[in-house]
């Protein structure tokens, strides 16, 4: 049973659960479909982001005035901590819910923003359009395989954005995110990439490479991609690449062996992603690299 009431909510109704996946201890992804429902959410101890993947023209929203629709792809709402609403599905619909405690929101604005809110009021959005959720929610967290520990670190980079850009246009604080100057130091740097190259074979998450370099989380990946010329996640991936080729051109272990060795939970997640960034399967190369050994 999830913490999260509204997942567990949809869960005795009709909605039909597709995925759902655990980012540290304050955020869970859950991605759902439904049809002909009824739903109240009656005043839930968390926040929850919801985004229209399909369908949805048909799901009317209980107001003071009476029930009214407005849902669609892209479209997205937001039910604050202790609101209650209700909702009736019509029709087909496909959305994926971000959960996320007050805690982790309040850690998260203290850590950004190096200031501490007396409080932080969440603001209800219903069947609103905004698009830097549409593509964190598009290109980031559905774009991938959730029960892959390789995506651990993009998922959590993605719903870090996410939450400080909630925090950002959709409470009272209205503060603008903090620029940053400069990259890493040249010694947080070298920390950073030792500890990576270390932990290869671990689901790794933003907040752990954060902690290394001591900055938050948003601080850090902006630093490091000013550093690295890339995000945390590519540079990670790109390392884990690296190791797999050398494992296959000169080692003897499987490729289930060298799959999880370089962080992958399973073959088909690592010969999947290796092809589609290699052109080439595992396999293959393994093959090609032998043929080359024998000449």
């Amino acid at each position: 049973m999830s913490k999260y009431q509204v997942f567990n909510t949809l869960s005795k109704h009709r909605a039909a659960l597709q995925r759902t996946v655990q980012i540290g201890s304050g955020i869970q992804l859950a991605a759902w479909s439904n049809k002909n429902d009824c739903v109240t959410l009656e005043k839930p101890e968390h926040h929850t982001l919801s985004l229209y993947v399909a369908d949805g023209y048909e799901c009317y929203h209980k107001t003071r005035s009476g029930w009214h629709n407005g849902g669609g792809p892209d479209r997205f709402c937001i039910m604050p901590k202790h609101n209650e609403s209700s909702w009736d599905i019509r029709g087909a619909l496909s959305f994926v819910h971000l959960y996320c405690t007050d805690d982790h929101l309040r850690h998260l604005v203290e850590q950004t923003w190096d200031r501490s809110p007396a409080s932080i009021n969440v603001d209800e959005q219903v069947f609103g359009e905004d698009p830097q959720i549409t593509m964190l929610y598009r290109h980031f967290l559905l774009d991938c395989d959730w029960q892959d520990n390789s995506n651990q670190l993009i998922l959590s980079s993605a719903t870090t954005l996410l939450m400080a850009h909630l925090a950002k246009r959709y409470t009272q604080l209205q503060w603008a995110l903090p620029t940053t100057r400069g990259g890493l130091s040249p010694n947080v740097l070298n920390r950073v990439k030792s500890y990576i190259h270390e932990h290869l074979s671990a689901p790794l998450t933003l907040a752990e490479l954060a902690t290394i370099a001591e900055l938050s989380e948003y601080h850090f990946a902006r630093m490091f991609k000013q550093s690295m010329g890339v995000a945390p996640h590519q540079y990670v991936m790109n390392a884990r690449i690296i190791r797999a080729e050398e494992m296959l051109r000169h080692g003897q272990q499987d490729i289930t062996t060298i799959a999880l060795a370089c962080g992958f939970s399973s073959s088909s997640h690592f010969s999947n992603r290796f092809k589609s960034l290699r052109g080439i399967s595992p396999s293959a190369l393994r093959q090609q690299s032998g043929s080359i050994y024998l000449l």
